[in-house]
C-alpha cells in the first residue's frame, strides 16, 4: 500500500492465529479489508472479525490509546493496533501477539506476570510530615510525574530481550519506572536500592534504549528512570564513602 492510502481500495493483513495449548496449530491467515481515510490496525482487525471471521481474538477497550490493552507486534514491531494508522505500511501488513508473553489465542497473551511482579515493589512509604504539614516544591513533583503517564501497554515488557531471556530474574522496564516513581516521590522515605540490586535483577539491563522507543506515552525510561535507579544501586553498594558511612553510624 501507499504511505498516501488513498490509491488503494484494499488494505492486506497477515494475522497470526493460534492456541496456547497447542502450538502445532500456529498459522497465518491473509485477509483484505477495505481502507478507508485514518483507519488503524485495530479497525482492520475489528472489520476482519465481524465480516470475515468472528472468531478471531484480540484484546481491546478503550480504541483511544489510554488503556494498553490492544498491544500486538505490527511487522515485527510492539505498538498499540488502535494508534497505528495502516497508511504508513507499504504492502501486506503482519500481526502478530506480542512475543515476550505466553499465548492465550490468536492476539491475545497471557500478561498475568506483570501483575504479580508489581506486588513485589515495595510500596509507597510517606514520611512522617513536619507540624503535620507536607511540604515539597513542584520540580520535585516533575520528578515523577512523567513515570505516572504510562498505560501498562507492557511494550516496553515485550521489546526488551534481557525479560525475553531472564524473564525470571529481571523485573522489566515497566517495573523499573514504577520504582523510580515512587524512589523520586518527594515525600517517599523508602529507599529501595537493595530490592532493586538483588530482587529486581537491574544489574541485567544494558541500556540498550529499545524499551523507551516503543513507548507510546514517550516516557523517557532509560533515561530518566533506569539509569537514575543504576546509579542509586552504585551509590548505595559500592561507594567506599558510603561503606565507611554505614560502618560507622550503623545505618542500613
Amino acid at each position: 500500500m501507499e504511505k498516501s492510502g488513498n490509491q488503494r481500495k484494499q488494505v492486506t493483513l497477515r494475522i497470526f492465529r493460534g492456541l496456547g495449548s497447542d502450538r502445532s496449530k500456529d498459522r497465518y491467515e491473509v485477509f483484505s479489508v477495505p481502507f478507508e481515510d485514518g483507519m488503524v490496525v485495530l479497525n482492520a482487525v475489528h472489520y476482519i472479525q465481524s465480516h470475515f471471521d468472528s472468531s478471531l481474538s484480540a484484546r481491546w477497550n478503550c480504541k483511544a490509546g489510554r488503556c494498553g490493552s490492544c498491544s500486538a507486534e505490527i511487522n515485527g514491531f510492539p505498538r498499540l493496533m488502535c494508534k497505528t494508522p495502516v497508511a504508513i505500511f507499504e504492502g501486506e501488513i503482519t500481526v502478530e501477539p506480542m512475543r515476550a508473553f505466553p499465548l492465550l489465542r490468536d492476539l491475545v497473551t497471557d500478561v498475568q506476570d506483570n501483575y504479580e511482579i508489581a506486588k513485589n515493589i515495595p510500596a509507597f512509604t510517606p514520611k512522617e510530615p513536619t507540624d503535620h504539614t507536607w511540604i515539597f516544591f513542584q520540580r520535585d513533583v516533575e520528578k515523577s510525574r512523567e513515570f505516572r503517564k504510562c498505560i501498562e501497554c507492557f511494550l516496553c515488557q515485550d521489546i526488551c530481550h534481557v525479560v525475553r531471556e531472564h524473564k525470571a530474574d529481571y523485573i522489566g522496564p515497566r517495573f523499573v519506572v514504577k520504582a523510580a516513581s515512587l524512589d523520586m516521590h518527594p515525600m517517599d522515605s523508602l529507599n529501595r536500592s537493595s530490592f532493586m540490586k538483588n530482587s529486581a535483577g537491574l544489574g541485567y539491563c544494558n541500556i540498550t534504549k529499545c524499551c523507551q522507543e516503543v513507548c507510546p506515552e514517550h516516557i523517557i525510561i532509560t533515561d530518566n528512570a533506569i539509569i537514575p535507579e543504576k546509579e542509586r544501586v552504585v551509590d548505595r553498594n559500592y561507594d567506599p564513602l558510603v561503606w565507611i558511612y554505614r560502618k560507622i553510624t550503623g545505618k542500613s
